[in-house]
């Protein structure tokens, strides 16, 4: 049996604390030892252990439910031998990043699970699209973790005027969240970064070619991952990353890297949504009718602020689909409120219907 103290030494660099032991005390009784999940694949995993890295089946856990696989960062409880070797359970989460699939059945799938850091990796190489980074955000809130805007590839960007302009866009899309230009190339802003994730667990999320693999090359000091030209015509990149994996930093810190994602569907994000659009949810506790759609109802203090140039009319936007997106994802696990919102469209058909009807009346 691996020492109490061995057990500490080995897995401290992976994040084991005295909550984690405390948490695994049953499992140490029968005699399970614990390790953290560095990548998973095909029903198997890697986790590394007091005893090293080992290999084991998730068969004993392997729920119908989605959002309770095994997944990059559960701490486990697996076979102290045999082979094949297996997880016999994961012990409860406290944080997990989670996106919608792209199957119709509205489910979850679990990116990373115990993150301090949720890291959006973000290519100036490209144009800006602040509503993806806006959708990456909410995520990233609803997550538990903090999250972090990288803007990546900042040397293709040498005039310090215009970085500094598209910083300050990032940061008015991302309020609350620590923005940092970073050049893994010339290593410009790294050690603000490092200094920032050096502590706890970050998970890398972006589309490919974001240089999230050159990112994570740059912080563990190695090529450990991959690493691909992006495309010139749109900056998109293959994926080089093809599973989540854990890395440990020499200078602190867990690292989970993930492949570019394609679709970042929201999943019950209410709050997540409802953090990286604070000031609009400010505004509208001055609105005249606590269910305002911010749309054409008379004292909706949003649309007074949009209209004086207080609130850029395209953060309204982009909260309403969110809203509305998350809203739908929600609604098909739950007839009630399904019906409920289509009631509510119909509703506001009709009141925009009458209002386009007077018009042509007035101007008649």
């Amino acid at each position: 049996m691996t020492s109490t103290s061995a057990v500490f030494s080995a897995l401290a660099p992976y994040g084991w604390d005295e909550a984690w032991a405390d948490a695994f005390a049953p499992h140490a009784a029968d005699g399970l030892l614990p390790g953290r999940v560095v990548r998973v694949d095909r029903g198997q995993c890697d986790v590394v252990t007091a005893d090293g890295v080992v290999r084991a089946d998730t068969e004993f856990v392997v729920p119908r439910d989605p959002m309770k696989v095994v997944c990059t960062g559960d701490w486990v409880a697996v076979d102290p031998g045999g082979d094949p070797r297996y997880v016999r359970a994961y012990l409860p989460r406290r944080t997990a990043f989670v996106r919608s699939t792209s199957s119709q059945r509205s489910e979850g799938q679990i990116l990373a699970a115990n993150i301090d850091h949720a890291v959006v990796a973000v290519s100036l190489a490209v144009e800006l699209d602040l509503g993806r980074v806006e959708r990456f955000l909410a995520l990233a809130w609803e997550s538990g973790a903090q999250p972090v805007v990288v803007l990546t590839k900042a040397d293709l960007v040498p005039d310090p005027v215009t970085l500094a302009h598209l910083v300050q866009d990032v940061e008015t899309s991302a309020p609350g969240v620590p923005v940092l230009p970073v050049s893994a190339l010339y290593g410009d802003g790294l050690d603000v970064f490092v200094a920032l994730v050096g502590s706890g667990t970050s998970v890398l999320l972006g589309q490919s070619g974001a240089g999230k693999s050159t990112l994570a090359n740059a912080l563990v000091g190695a090529d450990v991952m991959d690493v691909r030209a992006a495309r010139d015509v749109d900056g998109k990149g293959r994926h080089t990353t093809t599973t989540r994996n854990l890395l440990a930093l020499p200078s602190g810190g867990v690292l989970i890297d993930t492949p570019g994602l394609r679709g970042v569907g929201l999943f019950d994000a209410e709050t997540g949504v409802g953090q990286v659009f604070s000031e609009i949810e400010e505004l509208a506790e001055g609105c005249r009718f606590h269910d305002c759609a911010h749309e054409t109802e008379p004292g909706c203090a949003v649309r007074s602020a949009v209209e004086s140039g207080e609130l850029p009319e395209r953060r309204l936007a982009s909260y309403r689909k969110l809203v509305r997106e998350n809203q739908w994802i929600v609604a098909k696990t739950d007839a009630r409120l399904r019906a409920e919102i289509k009631k509510d469209w119909k509703r506001k058909g009709a009141q925009g219907r009458a209002a386009m009807e007077a018009k042509r009346r007035r101007w008649a």
